[in-house]
């Protein structure tokens, strides 16, 4: 059983993400692109047969270029979401710095959410949450393996710390998670685990 975790493509620069409804550059639709041929290709290697995605427009657009080339109907799930920055979301950065000095995901404490939105702890939760629920299923078979996930770069990375039995705050360390970039989780004798890291070859 194999979930392959993977970061949306390329997004505009200048504005806040989180649950921003912006959505990818014409460099992100590209690299999803080549990833949707890369597992095409590679058809054998990851015997996809269930795709799930955030439904933020970037990661929508991400999964929709993957959905073409695999022939696989995505489910579009808010529980993937990036960490919800409420009022914040989409918003120009100057504008943010001028409306919302010194607001930013590493300055909040863990228990006090975004303006509008939710907590670096409640983010936490909730992926937590969201990723046992998707675990018990696949195990159960509610869902079939193998599972492409597409989400976004804090969810991946809290799932490192979550997996790698490591505590997790809002001004933790970041793992490298490029765009498109794929990260496989395995299930084996001691339960799931990172079995390759950011894999970005379709780029190379």
């Amino acid at each position: 059983m194999k979930i392959f975790l993977v970061r949306h493509g390329m997004d505009e620069e200048g504005y806040r993400g989180g649950w921003s409804q912006r959505g990818l550059i014409e460099e992100g639709i590209n690299q999803s692109a080549r990833l949707g041929d890369y597992l095409y290709h590679h058809s054998e290697q990851y015997k996809i047969n269930t795709v799930i995605s955030s439904d933020l427009p970037r990661a929508v657009q991400t999964a929709k270029e993957i959905e073409k080339r695999l022939y696989i109907k995505g489910l579009y799930l808010k529980d993937w979401r990036e960490m919800n920055n409420g009022d914040l979301a989409g918003m120009p950065n100057k504008e943010a710095e001028l409306k919302y000095a010194g607001v930013y995901f590493n300055t909040l404490g863990m228990d006090t959410p975004f303006p509008g939105g939710e907590s670096p702890r409640n983010f936490y939760n909730r992926i937590c949450t969201s990723f046992r629920d998707l675990c018990r299923s696949i195990e159960e078979q509610q869902i079939k393996s193998n599972v492409l996930l597409v989400t976004h770069g804090g969810v991946i990375n809290i799932l490192y710390y979550l997996l790698g039995n490591q505590n997790w705050t809002n001004t933790s360390v970041f793992h490298s998670i490029g765009n498109t970039s794929v990260h496989t989780l395995e299930k084996g004798v001691n339960g799931w685990e990172f079995s390759s890291m950011n894999m970005m070859s379709h780029l190379g």
